[in-house]
């Protein structure tokens, strides 16, 4: 077993996914990983089964949270030192992992893959919703965080017991907030992120709008309230 455990959280990504597991098996056999196939509609479980991947099955689609959350408590429970979030639709490069892990074994509880540490943010709508939530954690911990958005997130053992213990956190730039807010060492490591290449994404520009304003409330409002 090694000491990092890459969770792959899938929901229909049957296209992406055999790509995705072959290359880290050929190329990065080092590190272990866990699919978490989230109630997947199209042929993702077979893909699993039929190329024997390491896999976890939800019967149903949960969501997001308590797929990256199923893993998360398998690595804690397994006795892993570290653990990553890593996108089944090919955008996240595991090249970045090793890097990553290093920043972590400096010391740094959560280690992020920044897509902004040696480049700006352009000026789209796309990116408003990051500024602002750059902002906002900003405003509420004093501390800038570049790619608050990003998937690609490395947890160290005091940061999973945290998501065991606090239901409410999630993978998601408000549970970043929290955790720097409450004494947590974080570190950016720069990486490159592709385009989606197959499927689509959940987040539709809607969904978008109200997913930027759900972070900005709760960074902004209901973390205070939340155990530390």
């Amino acid at each position: 077993m090694s000491k990092l455990l890459i969770i792959i959280p899938a929901y229909n990504e049957e296209e992406s996914l055999r790509n995705v597991i072959d290359n880290l098996v050929a190329n990065y056999p080092q590190f272990d990983y866990m699919v978490i196939n989230d109630g997947s509609k199209d042929g993702t479980l077979d893909i699993c089964r039929e190329n024997n991947y390491h896999y976890i099955n939800l019967p149903i689609n949960l969501g997001l949270e308590c797929g990256v959350k199923t893993g998360m408590r398998y690595a804690y429970k397994c006795g892993y030192d570290f653990v990553i979030q890593f996108d089944a639709d090919g955008q996240h490069l595991p090249e970045y992992i090793p890097m990553m892990l290093k920043k972590a074994e400096e010391g740094y509880d959560l280690v992020i893959g920044s897509r902004f540490v040696d480049q700006k943010k352009d000026g789209s709508l796309r990116m408003l919703g990051s500024r602002l939530i750059t902002g906002a954690i900003k405003i509420t911990t004093g501390k800038t965080v570049k790619d608050p958005t990003s998937g690609m997130r490395m947890y160290s053992r005091k940061c999973m017991k945290k998501f065991e213990e606090i239901p409410s956190l999630g993978p998601e730039p408000d549970t970043v907030a929290f955790f720097i807010k409450n004494g947590i060492k974080f570190s950016e490591v720069q990486v490159e992120m592709k385009e989606r290449e197959t499927g689509s994404s959940y987040l539709t520009f809607s969904r978008s709008i109200s997913y930027m304003f759900r972070m900005l409330t709760s960074i902004l409002l209901i973390q205070n309230y939340k155990k530390r």
